[in-house]
């Protein structure tokens, strides 16, 4: 059983700027911390768009999922009047899309089927 995170950072230039960020592995407890270093990095550089490429995440816990909503509270702006998305999710394999969907993440945090089609969708809200 491997647990390894892989974590690979890329700046797009979208309807506003995004950094992707491509995990691959496990997202659980003992990776947590890596992933939202990896994030509050990116956030403290000056990134305020997220999108997360889960096309190769093999795993994810409910750490994982605790995880993805610290990361979706850091990245989301508490005054905004009109709430718009500014960390997405893209490319999750099925059982991962799965459940992200039993656990009601998808209400908050947009899903897409592919990097382009979730890059397309920022700064267009």
């Amino acid at each position: 059983m491997n647990s390894d995170l892989k974590i690979a950072s890329e700046q797009v230039q979208a309807g506003v700027p995004v950094t992707v960020l491509h995990i691959r592995g496990w997202l659980d407890g003992q990776s947590e911390a890596q992933f939202l270093e990896a994030a509050r990095n990116a956030h403290d550089a000056g990134t305020r768009y997220l999108l997360i490429d889960m096309s190769e995440l093999n795993t994810l816990t409910s750490a994982g999922m605790r995880a993805l909503q610290t990361a979706y509270q850091m990245y989301t702006p508490k005054d905004d009047t009109i709430k718009e998305a500014h960390l997405k999710l893209c490319s999750a394999p099925p059982p991962i899309y799965d459940i992200l969907g039993m656990t009601g993440f998808l209400q908050n945090i947009p899903m897409y089927e592919s990097k382009e089609s979730a890059l397309a969708s920022f700064g267009k809200e």
